[in-house]
């Protein structure tokens, strides 16, 4: 699946003045649905019901597992119009029961004080491997079905700066990781479109900064994970086909959460585009 295709399948159908459906790629062979799936879904789905207004945040929850079988309704509540900004509030439902609902917020355009934090140091992009290949060399003894994962198409170009985690043999590592990230096809001249590919993009590789201390990946007999929540401010307009640095850090985990932040910057100018926050269940399973 490459970024066109996958903005067609992201694409969704209005059943009512503010109820879509939306439906999980049949290339997506998960027991769940990806978490940047529904947040970028719901993301359209806020943005059929705003005009002339650019989302600076938006707050989710995980509540569910979904399906990836079965089609997603998005409920959308117009929370406010206001002079500046405008709220919404979506529910992402499955046979009747929720499993997601974001809120998010949109501005008019305006300008005003700018400062920011200056961009890390990270080897360029060039220096660094693609994901892909790395897991391909990883997992060279993987069963066919998992050989055949890492050989589709991927609409996520990304390019962990000190290499992927071994999810065979996993040593802990610092909780801190850098990766470089754009999309691998163009998206177009909509901007909302690089802005919701961004957020699809953004739950990639954030939750495995808090499991990086501790050995485990979800290879890991017994060991469980999943985003819990997700956060994310959208501080400039960008390109996403260009190059990004996603710098991400964990200062907590406990009570089998991990807690992680990440900035996303522009690679060719150091802006920086956006903010994430997550918390992600981490836990090891005692066995029956």
């Amino acid at each position: 699946m490459d970024t066109r295709t996958l903005i067609e399948n992201l694409r969704l159908e209005r059943l009512e003045m503010n109820l879509f459906r939306g439906f999980t790629p049949a290339e997506e062979s998960r027991e769940r649905i990806y978490g940047g799936q529904v947040i970028a879904q719901s993301l359209l789905a806020a943005y059929e019901t705003v005009e002339d207004r650019v989302c600076h945040s938006l707050h989710c929850y995980f509540i569910r597992p979904g399906d990836p079988t079965t089609p997603i309704v998005f409920e959308v509540d117009r929370s406010r119009d206001g002079g500046s900004f405008t709220t919404r509030r979506v529910i992402a439902v499955q046979n009747g029961r929720q499993i997601f609902n974001l809120a998010a917020s949109f501005q008019a355009e305006e300008t005003g004080y700018e400062h920011q934090s200056d961009m890390p140091d990270a080897p360029a992009p060039d220096e660094v491997e693609d994901d892909t290949e790395v897991q391909r060399r990883l997992l060279a003894d993987a069963p066919p079905e998992a050989r055949a994962w890492l050989d589709r198409p991927q609409p996520i170009e990304m390019r962990t700066v000190d290499g992927r985690f071994d999810t065979q043999t996993p040593s802990p590592r610092e909780p801190r990781q850098q990766v470089w990230f754009r999309a691998r096809s163009p998206i177009g001249a909509d901007g909302h479109m690089h802005q919701v590919i961004l957020a699809y993009a953004s739950d990639m590789s954030l939750l495995g900064t808090s499991v990086r201390p501790h050995g485990v990946s979800w290879r890991t007999p017994g060991f469980q994970s999943a985003s819990l929540d997700h956060a994310m401010w959208f501080h400039q307009p960008t390109d996403f086909n260009q190059w990004h640095l996603y710098h991400q850090e964990s200062p907590s985990a406990s009570g089998g959460r991990g807690f992680n932040l990440g900035y996303v910057y522009r690679a060719s100018d150091g802006v920086l585009v956006a903010s994430c926050a997550q918390e992600g269940l981490m836990r090891m399973r005692k066995p029956r």
